[in-house]
């Protein structure tokens, strides 16, 4: 598994190969009942009751026996197949289970029903009766609430939507205590009036059975919610209040889910309201009994979002001027209302501010003077619910009705004034809140007080809002995890004076306590210091150099950790009581502040980062001090406790902590969330509705905007006139009326002006179905296609423009066509159908068609980044309108430096190149002086010299009369363009041929001056980031950047005032929703809207997710949703690239079941390399079914830290097979999905094959998550689990492990673990067709094979050879390279050229020095021969070769 991704220890605890296939009960009644079955099996009442239910209850519905019976498709197998309307409550239950089950575990649920609507209505409805049937016991009841609750949270199935939709419409308005309310709101919003006489009028229409359901409808939640308040109040027994504890924590998340989005909200928040449940669940035993603080929390959310500032009908956010009115009108109400009738009673309150209302404490002392039947009629007066059913356990006490007036008049705080005051920079009590260690705690067994992210949102504050608290969370667990390895690393002993520490980690140093040497006085209207100014002296003579290195890099607003660490106490008996949760304490962590680094300086307190670095031997450094500002607010709390006499936490410090610069981003990023919750930042206004989830899908396509194109200049995305004519099926090409016939590109499209109804669509019924995406267009459009000469840039061959050569599919070209015009594209790229050409080519017609236009381009990796830019560079765009902003060093993987492109110091080496041809025009016209000294120079010449000759050489040209020896023998430049391709005017070219090169000439002239006074400011500009600033302002067209560095700098780039028109975002897919919308806000609103004219998000979320952390934020709130998820979830319009270029069509067959409409391209199944099989292996993929090695299969060799020896042994032996077969290492990955497994075959690789001239290294060891959007020819692939399948179950994750290979996979696994997997299920069948043993073909060599690869499992092949296991192959490879070193020595030391290239060789070695490869320094493949004396010591450890390399072997 990726290092960032690890699974919780209680996942391991899943089902192993032993619980689905040996005695386990379940697994006993599943043989019997439905595994083994052929056809759809009969269910048994009996089977479901005592052998099923009655099991489930012993082990109290245990979630480890659950998710036994849903590995064993209990399901899909059993439950379902057999379900009918006479289905028992038993059958119900286990469905609803399995259900649950299948939602936590994140695998397809509700797809299930979907081939029988009106079975599973008929289930759904049971399920809801028995959620309120009070026969049910309390732990069934909670796990059918959670039922409903995945299910409002699936709203985008029109299956639940249907069923979900009636539970929560304006029909429970029937339950609101008076009419009045309800008029109040009809008036305010006539057309609820209109809903509410529809529901009124269906229900009298219908027949007694619709009446009893409708009934039903709208008393479900009414019922639902009394019965969770007399839980809340009528809890005796310890057991009863445990289960109606759990009971109500859950429907206190179903609450907060309808309050969280608009759909559901609507009605609901005024029925909650009006039955006073905030204030019912603020005084119940329950919330007060101290033990109970996830309940408290889960209110605190309830409480959020029941109060958010939202116009509850129309959606709109209330600003906070609008929220104060709001709040005023109703106490000038209870001002009025209160003095009316109570005059002397409530004189005081009468005549008071509303700041004194509205505070608690001042209204309850105003209060105090009515007595309790006048203040139940006051809030009689308020119109607030003072009648219960008398059944109720509600306790109706003067309390109670205070409570209630309270919480309507209580003057609150917004959203905004709490993120406002919510600290970024953590100490050791944040780290180790209650909520957050309750968050890292999460098995789904109990819901969690953090929101969540769905489908939709309130409003963008909401959004903005949600994602801070969560990206927060995420944040601070990661600091939590990394300061509790620290200290777990250094091994502290005892406490004060008897502190010890018996380890070291590299990621802290010990330090004397900070020197506090300057504390600036409070800006205005602040009361902390403006900065805290400490140094630190850091002991670094013991130090290795690459570790003391890291610390002296540290740059500026680096943040770094001040720890006080103690040694725990011996652990007393405390009279038996455990503390579940950790602490700060417990793990050794005392104290913890922040601080922000400001300079690296050496002992003499100059700064390093200005020193030059010394080639030979340093003298040896003992110290570094580090300048740091602390944590300015922190410091000023920490000052005012030692004022008081409590100690100084500063002279406690004993350590100094940092983080790897990747990890320890999250200020910066957390601060522009921070910032944009805090601002009115809107969307675009096209795009608001859908971004929020509401409204037409289909509304910002497009198709649906009024400022669509009516022409479109294509340029070099069509061919030829063929590839336009397929490009466009279902339309009619009509040429322009010069051209009869066909003629060549670039073409000008045009199309027809689309009639009003088209552009603004009559508004959809509300029962919109999902397909229903966009407006009918003709059915026999026609457009008409016209053409132009592109004008003549120069006679060099860097000239001529750089042109498109890819043929584009029709599914490509709709989705270039769509993100040319304006509006949101949302284009879905399976594996290898060239998402990437698709993007750049979208910028490049952009580019082109609009050139006062700015496009922002943004990738989730520098990797991506670097291979669009690749592309962008070589299409027709000018290098000086790129600007890439970052480092994208760090992830290069390309022979050419793509990330220089677009670089400031690219920009500077071509104004040096032009100011020599500045010099060499100079020459030509004989002009003395040094005119290419500068860019002023430079505009000097050309004023005075360049453009008066051209200017008079034209004039003497352009009249008719003119003959072409005259324009040939007159140009001005005849010198200067001597080392163009001769002749310069070719003797054959007519008049305007020659006028047309003259003028393509002076356009090469005149390029180099405009270049040159783009350069110019360069010339004033002093400083890198200046430079930057200023190409980014001012100059350039295209931006790239990452989502990171978006998000990292996203205010500065916004005050410099950077505009931009369009935003194009790679790998959408994988990265999360705040990622997404950053950079959407990277500059500031005009005219209160963001100016954004086009949105193109380019990915594919059938691939891997955005990575998180921890299992609560993943799983429970959803943060690994990506913008791209969501909208292809709500049904917006996407384009599905169809055609795959990567892969065999055999290989693509694994993955295609993903992708329906996926089909290969002609080339994949004509050209050779795709028909030929892979030398010395039978099949072009196989899955190899490994055994345990050494009696072992998978190993947690540290905390979720999984490997498997057997698989790494079997992985290096395929790879030293290939390459003695001569296959190029850079052709070769190994990937594996998990992070330990990969340490593991790096080190296996270290022992076999490093210093091994007959295989050196692979070009690549990397997980399945780091290698998405990479591919290789040839890819090995360990899967590691051995026990039970773990998160591989997750089919994402196995499309991007399937989808690297081109020419040939080979799967190492166990295949038991994998053959009975629902979900895997389509691609392991193709694999399991074939045989689990590899098999191999002697006698071929790499590049000299013609057989074909299409095989029949069962068909032999002449030298076939089956390797029965890893000591089989190991033996195989052995004795193979044993025969190599004869062939060497026989040789002379030098290898036959025929089976391996050496030159090839030395050049795979270069790409293995990449930072991917495991090992830091790896040997050449190359050798040389010495003398004759020389030779190879070759150990042999009795498996495999191991090759010591003595001088016939020099290692480059």
């Amino acid at each position: 598994m990726d290092a960032v991704q690890q699974e919780p220890s209680h996942l391991h605890a899943r089902p192993t190969v032993a619980d689905l296939h040996g005695e386990n009960h379940f697994a006993q009644v599943a043989r019997k009942n439905w595994l083994a079955a052929k056809k759809t099996p009969k269910v048994r009442p009996e089977v479901l009751k005592q052998e099923l239910w009655e099991e489930l209850e012993k082990a109290g519905l245990a979630y480890s026996s659950l998710l036994v019976l849903e590995n064993l498709q209990l399901l899909e197998r059993y439950l379902w197949p057999g379900f009918g309307e006479d289905a028992s409550n038993y059958h119900h239950l286990l469905l609803a289970l399995m259900v649950n089950v299948k939602r936590r575990e994140n695998l397809a649920s509700w797809e299930h029903f979907a081939a029988k609507p009106a079975l599973f209505s008929s289930f759904f409805r049971r399920i809801l009766s028995m959620t309120v049937d009070p026969a049910q016991p309390s732990t069934v009841r909670t796990q059918l609430i959670a039922f409903v609750i995945g299910a409002f949270q699936s709203l985008d199935s029109g299956l639940v939507r249907k069923e979900c939709a009636p539970l929560v419409g304006i029909s429970i308005w029937h339950n609101l205590h008076s009419d009045a309310g309800r008029e109040k709101q009809f008036e305010d919003h006539p057309l609820l009036r209109k809903a509410w006489r529809a529901t009124s009028k269906r229900f009298d229409a219908g027949d007694e059975a619709l009446q009893a359901r409708l009934r039903f409808e709208r008393t479900w939640l009414y019922t639902l919610v009394l019965d969770f308040i007399n839980r809340l109040y009528n809890s005796t027994t310890k057991e009863e209040i445990r289960d109606n504890l759990a009971y109500c924590e859950r429907f206190m998340e179903l609450l907060t889910d309808l309050e969280s989005q608009l759909p559901t909200r609507r009605y609901v928040n005024t029925l909650l309201k009006d039955l006073n449940l905030l204030a019912a669940i603020k005084l119940s035993p329950m919330y007060t009994d101290e033990d109970n603080g996830l309940f408290r929390d889960l209110f605190n959310l309830l409480d959020h979002f029941a109060n958010f500032p939202i116009e509850d009908q129309t959606g709109s956010q209330l600003s906070k001027l609008e929220y104060d009115q709001q709040h005023y009108d109703i106490l000038a109400k209870l001002q009025r209302t209160g003095y009316a009738a109570f005059q002397e009673k409530l004189q005081l309150m009468a005549l008071a501010n509303y700041g004194s209302i509205g505070n608690r404490d001042e209204l309850d002392g105003h209060l105090k003077a009515l007595t309790d039947d006048e203040l139940v009629h006051l809030c009689a007066l308020m119109e607030l619910r003072t009648e219960y059913p008398s059944s109720t356990f509600l306790v109706r006490d003067r309390a109670f009705y205070l409570e209630t007036l309270l919480s309507v008049v209580e003057q609150r705080s917004t959203f905004k004034e709490n993120v406002r005051d919510m600290p970024i920079l953590p100490t050791e009590k944040i780290l180790y809140e209650t909520t957050f260690l309750r968050n890292e705690a999460y098995d789904g067994s109990r819901p969690l007080a953090i929101p969540k992210l769905n489908l939709q949102y309130l409003t963008m504050g909401d959004f903005l809002w949600r994602s801070f608290i969560l990206y927060r969370a995420e944040a601070l667990y990661g600091i939590r995890k990394d300061i509790e390895d620290v200290i777990k690393r250094v091994k502290p002993r005892g406490k004060g004076v008897n502190l010890k520490f018996g380890g070291i980690s590299k990621m802290s140093l010990p330090i004397m306590k900070p020197a506090i040497v300057d504390v600036a006085p409070p800006r205005v209207g602040e009361e902390q210091p403006a900065y805290v100014r400490a140094e630190i002296i850091l002991d670094v003579s013991r130090l290795q150099y690459g570790v003391r290195r890291e610390w002296e890099q540290l740059k500026t607003d680096d943040v770094v950790f001040l720890v006080a660490i103690e040694g725990q106490d011996d652990v007393s008996m405390r009279n038996g009581h455990h503390d579940d949760l950790n602490s700060g304490e417990q793990t050794g962590l005392h104290k913890l502040r922040c601080a922000q680094v400001v300079q690296v300086q050496d002992d003499n307190g100059r700064p390093l980062r200005e020193q030059a670095h010394t080639d030979g031997f340093a003298p040896r450094v003992r110290q570094r001090r580090l300048l740091v500002n602390i944590d300015a607010k922190q410091y000023k709390h920490d000052m005012d406790n030692t004022a008081e006499g409590r100690p100084n936490v500063y002279e406690h410090i004993t350590h100094i902590v940092r983080r790897r610069g990747r990890e320890n981003n999250f200020l910066p990023i957390l601060e522009s969330i921070k910032r944009l919750t805090l601002s009115d930042i809107p969307a675009p206004s096209w795009l608001q509705e859908v971004f929020l989830g509401y409204g037409d899908p289909a509304s910002a396509s497009y198709l649906r905007l009024h400022n669509r194109l009516h022409s479109i200049d294509f340029r070099d995305t069509f061919l030829d006139w063929q590839h336009l004519i397929e490009s466009l099926p279902g339309k009619s090409i009509e040429p322009h009326e010069e051209a009869q016939t066909s003629f060549g590109p670039p073409y000008i499209v045009k199309y027809p002006v689309a009639a009003d109804t088209e552009i603004a669509p009559a508004r959809p019924a509300k029962k919109r179905r999902r397909d229903q995406v966009e407006v009918a267009q003709p059915l026999h459009e026609s457009l008409h296609v016209s053409t132009y000469n592109p004008p003549n840039m120069g006679p060099y061959p860097a000239d001529a423009p750089k042109l498109n050569a890819v043929r584009f599919t029709p599914a490509q070209v709709e989705a270039i066509t769509s993100g040319t015009q304006p509006g949101l594209t949302v284009v879905l790229g399976p594996p290898g159908t060239g998402k990437t050409d698709v993007a750049t080519q979208i910028i490049s017609n952009i580019y082109h068609n609009f050139p006062d236009q700015r496009t922002l381009l943004v990738a989730h990796s520098n990797q991506a980044l670097n291979q669009l830019f690749q592309k962008i560079v070589a299409l027709d765009i000018d290098e000086r309108h790129l600007l890439r902003l970052g480092h994208g060093e760090e992830d290069l993987q390309t022979n050419a430096s793509y990330s220089k492109h677009g670089r400031v110091e690219s920009f500077l080496e071509r104004g040096q190149y032009y100011l020599s041809e500045v010099d060499r025009l100079a020459k030509n016209f004989g002009a003395p002086g040094a005119h290419g000294s500068s860019c002023e120079t430079a505009d000097y010449f050309n004023l005075v010299y360049v453009k008066p000759a051209w200017t008079q050489y034209w004039d003497s040209v352009s009249s008719e009369d003119t003959s072409v020896e005259q324009i040939v023998a007159e140009f001005p430049f005849r010198n200067y363009f001597s080392n163009a391709p001769q002749p310069l005017f070719p003797p054959s070219a007519d008049r305007s041929q020659t006028l047309d090169i003259a003028q393509g000439c002076y356009r090469h002239v005149e390029k180099i001056f405009t270049e040159l006074e783009d350069i110019r400011p360069f010339e004033i500009l002093r400083n890198p980031r200046d430079k930057a600033n200023y190409l980014l302002v001012k100059e350039a067209r295209i931006i790239a950047m990452t989502s990171t560095h978006a998000a990292m700098r996203r205010q500065e780039i916004a005050s410099l005032g950077f505009h931009y028109d369009n935003v194009i975002m790679e790998e959408a897919a994988q990265v999360t929703e705040i990622e997404n919308f950053i950079p959407l806000a990277l500059q500031n609103p005009k005219n209160g809207e963001l100016p954004l004219q086009r949105i193109v998000l380019v990915g594919d979320h059938l691939q891997n997710s955005p990575i998180i952390q921890n299992l609560a934020f993943r799983q429970y709130a959803n943060l690994e949703q990506s913008l791209f998820q969501r909208l292809v979830r709500l049904g917006v319009p996407i384009i599905t690239l169809d055609q795959q270029g990567r892969a065999r069509a055999s290989l693509a067959e694994l993955y295609k079941w993903r992708y329906p409409k996926l089909e290969n391209l002609p080339s994949v199944l004509s050209s050779p390399e795709f028909q030929i099989a892979n030398a010395g292996f039978k099949y072009d993929y196989q899955f190899i079914d490994v055994p345990d090695y050494k009696g072992k299969g998978e190993q947690e060799v540290a905390p979720h830290v999984l490997a498997n020896e057997g698989e790494a042994e079997y992985a290096v032996a395929i790879f030293q097979y290939m390459r003695l077969l001569g296959y190029p290492a850079n052709k070769i990955s190994i990937l594996t999905t998990y992070a330990g497994q990969k340490a593991l075959i790096g080190e296996v690789l270290a022992r076999r094959c490093k210093g091994n001239p007959l295989t050196g290294m692979p070009r690549i060891v990397a997980t399945v998550d780091k290698y998405q959007g990479e591919q290789n020819d040839f890819v090995i692939l360990s899967l590691v689990r051995t026990r039970s399948i773990g998160y591989l179950r997750d089919i994402r994750r196995l499309t991007v492990a399937l989808s690297r290979a081109r020419l040939g996979l080979y799967i190492l696994g166990r295949r038991s673990v994998f053959e009975s997997v629902f979900e895997l299920k389509p691609a392991f069948d193709i694999l399991f067709q074939r045989s689990d043993k590899l098999s191999l073909i002697t006698d071929e060599m790499y590049g000299e094979t013609s057989r074909l690869a299409e095989v029949k499992p069962e068909q032999e092949i002449e030298g076939e050879a089956v390797m029965e296991g890893v000591e089989h192959l190991g033996k195989y490879v052995y004795d193979m390279q044993n025969a190599k070193f004869e062939a060497l020595k026989a040789n002379g030391g030098q290898l036959p050229t025929r089976e391996i290239n050496m030159r090839d060789v030395v050049l795979e070695e270069d790409e293995d020095g990449e930072e991917n490869v495991l090992l830091p320094e790896e040997a050449a493949d190359d050798f040389e021969q010495d003398d004759d004396k020389e030779e190879l010591k070759v150990r042999n450890n009795g498996r495999h070769l191991e090759v010591e390399a003595t001088s016939t072997v020099q290692l480059e």
